[in-house]
């Protein structure tokens, strides 16, 4: 027995060497390098630097000096199907470091419900593609709502522009409303406590959709083709839209949206890939064109503040980098033709902005002076974006 007890010993020692190899950390430090606090930031670590002896562990990180184990979310980028990136949001303090550590384990049993960050293709009401965080949702619609408005079939839409879902609860409400819609006596178009949908968009570019400017005229895409959704969970929804090319005076354009929304922010994510041009301009819809415009050419964005319904509502486009070339407060007597646009240079055949809103009635920005600031503040921080190292 004393062979075997020995045996016994070397064989537990062993496993506890493994076991601590298994969970040796990685850090990974975050630096803010702003005066300011941030919050509800991304941060996104590539999967290959982050290493994992064992393929079937989870990543867990633990912020260092409190041990708080840290939401993340492994993504998909690229679209090819394997997660490649670890996202999560720290808390920064004005000017501050803080360290994480990588340990791997079990996963943890996945919360019932949707997802914080949703989105995903909705047939049943024709061929709508929705998206969603805490904080705002949004939609926008595919070939069959096209061809039935080409065909003068009733409940057709022709838009590439992206419609704003007015919500003012921080759950998920895009699975909940379209039952409403669609197999109740109810509607979202109707406020019962959570918000509804009201923004009109028809034809116009809505929250961020983009057109081609030749001479004096604008020419647009018409409804997304194909659809693939790459991503939901606590902390980032992505997808991808594809669009069939299409004639700006006889420049032929073809364009593919990757688009992602964040939790904690009101703005979405606009990657788009053009070809055909080597610039683009992205839209917010003046509706009844009583609003006040912004522009701030600096600091890459513009906003526009309107009296909505009973309420107020400012939508925004917010342009990383010295890519924003100009604007346009475009206003026609041609219904719902009138937008507010931000002319963007593309780089590499592609552009790069973010767009999105703030509804009154959410309690989030009560003035075009907070939204506004919020604008600024969001462009800022994509100037100085917080410094991560993996060490």
């Amino acid at each position: 027995m004393k062979p075997f007890s020995s045996i016994l010993v070397v064989l537990l020692a062993v496993f506890a060497i493994s076991c601590q190899e298994r969970t040796a950390t990685q850090m990974i430090v975050v630096e803010n390098t702003m005066n300011v606090e941030r919050a509800f930031e991304t941060v996104s670590v590539d999967l290959s630097v982050i290493k994992n002896d064992t393929a079937s562990a989870a990543i867990i990180l633990k912020e260092s000096e409190t041990g708080e184990v840290m939401t993340t979310q492994e993504v998909d980028t690229d679209g090819d199907g394997l997660a490649d990136a670890l996202l999560f949001q720290p808390e920064m303090g004005a000017n501050e470091t803080k360290t994480y550590e990588v340990h791997f384990g079990t996963d943890e049993e996945e919360t019932e419900g949707d997802p914080a960050c949703y989105s995903r293709f909705v047939p049943e009401r024709t061929d709508d593609y929705a998206w969603e965080n805490n904080r705002v949702a949004f939609r926008t619609y595919g070939p069959v709502a096209q061809q039935m408005k080409e065909d003068g079939i009733k409940g057709g839409t022709l838009s590439s522009g992206m419609d704003a879902w007015l919500k003012r609860v921080d759950y998920p409400i895009i699975n909940k409303w379209y039952k409403k819609e669609l197999e109740t006596d109810g509607s979202y178009h109707k406020d019962d406590g959570e918000g509804l949908d009201n923004f009109h968009v028809g034809i116009s570019r809505g929250v961020g959709g983009i057109a081609k400017k030749v001479d004096t005229s604008y020419y647009i895409s018409k409804n997304f083709t194909d659809w693939k959704t790459l991503s939901t969970g606590p902390i980032r929804t992505s997808f991808i839209l594809t669009y069939a090319d299409w004639d700006a005076a006889g420049n032929i354009i073809s364009e593919e949206k990757k688009i992602s929304l964040d939790y904690g922010q009101n703005l979405s994510r606009f990657e788009v890939t053009l070809k055909g041009t080597d610039t683009i301009s992205a839209g917010l819809t003046l509706h009844e064109k009583d609003g006040e415009i912004g522009v701030n050419q600096d600091s890459g964005w513009v906003s526009y503040w309107e009296p909505h319904e009973d309420s107020e509502l400012g939508t925004g486009i917010v342009i990383p980098g010295d890519m924003m070339a100009g604007h346009d407060h475009y206003v026609t007597n041609t219904k719902d033709e009138s937008n507010l646009f931000a002319h963007i240079k593309t780089n590499d055949q592609k552009v790069v902005y973010y767009a999105g809103f703030g509804w009154k009635k959410s309690g989030q920005f009560t003035t075009k002076a907070q939204w506004e600031a919020y604008l600024e503040e969001f462009a800022q921080k994509l100037q100085n974006p917080l410094q991560v190292t993996v060490k």
